[in-house]
């Protein structure tokens, strides 16, 4: 049978009717691929949620796909420098792009002249995971719950911090207060970890928090969550009701994935998406989630595109009503 096909080929092609010169380019790119040592791009500096996770996955990927894989730091503008990157890049399954909420969902709004088009130029691949959302204030809060954080708003808006402007934290945060009738004035500041310091030191009321940073101030009591922005109780916080329980359809999480250039050949992105998923499920990974309190699901590629559809259909139309842009 291989014989005959490819004397069927060599027929074909001296007919001119092989495969197209593009179809063949990439039939050979995912016949050789990997072939060379992979770039697994990170928008961030070194240290935070997202480096880490790129390097732990990275290398329990690695070893079966049989090449390195190098985790490269581009932080700069919103993670666009590393994006921008990525899709420039040849779509060949070699560079890699850490993704999240602010690179595909976000910034095509948030930025006028975005040099990529993350619609277009990048395929999805794999998600990594849902990072739960709370708000929480002090353990000596006069706020017992989030409905009465509600009721005191109508005499006076609390102030809410979180780690930036236009943030997922700050996007939840404006969707629960349209959804619940909260106000609420944004402080925002430069990370998690400033945000909590100055709620414990009572310099901001509330904090919209993530698990990566809030875990252990929720673990050990040192604040209060009042609400969690999921869509059912967390381990971390089983206790702590959640909004669309207190008749608030306000459902929000930070979320990381991996995303290619586009036009990378689907037989390299399944398989990358397949090593993905074992990486994320692997003994080395899975407790981690576990410990943060980390949501995974796992998804195909097509999968991941549309949970990232859905998310544009939701935020997008948020951006643009708030106004945020970040380079006016």
């Amino acid at each position: 049978m291989i014989a005959r096909r490819g004397i069927l080929r060599s027929a074909m092609a001296g007919a001119g009717l092989g495969v197209l010169p593009g179809a063949a380019l990439a039939q050979g790119t995912a016949a050789t691929w990997p072939d060379r040592p992979m770039r697994w791009l990170v928008g961030y500096p070194p240290g935070g949620p997202s480096d880490t996770f790129a390097r732990l996955i990275a290398s329990q990927m690695a070893p079966r796909l049989g090449q390195n894989v190098v985790v490269e730091n581009r932080p700069g503008g919103g993670a666009v420098l590393a994006s921008e990157a990525v899709a420039r890049s040849a779509a060949d399954g070699n560079t890699w792009l850490h993704v999240d909420n602010g690179i595909l969902t976000y910034n095509p709004v948030l930025y006028a002249r975005l040099p990529y088009d993350p619609d277009r130029d990048l395929a999805g691949v794999g998600f990594i995971g849902l990072f739960p959302l709370y708000v929480v204030v002090r353990p000596d809060s006069p706020w017992r719950d989030f409905a009465a954080l509600v009721a005191a708003s109508r005499g006076r808006a609390p102030t809410y911090g979180t780690p930036a402007v236009a943030s997922p934290h700050h996007l939840a945060m404006e969707l629960l207060k349209r959804r619940s009738g909260l106000a609420a004035d944004h402080v925002p500041y430069r990370g998690g970890p400033a945000a909590m310091q100055d709620l414990l030191a009572g310099n901001v009321d509330a904090v919209m928090i993530d698990t990566a940073t809030g875990t252990p101030f929720i673990r050990d009591g040192r604040v209060r969550a009042l609400v969690a922005l999921t869509e059912a109780r967390t381990r971390l916080a089983p206790d702590v009701p959640t909004a669309r329980e207190l008749g608030h359809d306000a459902v929000a999480y930070g979320w990381q994935g991996m995303s290619v250039p586009a036009g990378t050949p689907a037989p390299v992105i399944a398989r990358l998406g397949a090593e993905m998923q074992r990486a994320m499920q692997s003994d080395a990974i899975a407790p981690r989630l576990r410990d943060l309190d980390i949501e995974y699901r796992p998804q195909s590629p097509a999968e991941f595109q549309a949970f990232v559809g859905r998310e544009n259909a939701l935020w997008r139309p948020l951006i643009r009503e708030l106004g945020l842009r970040l380079d006016a």
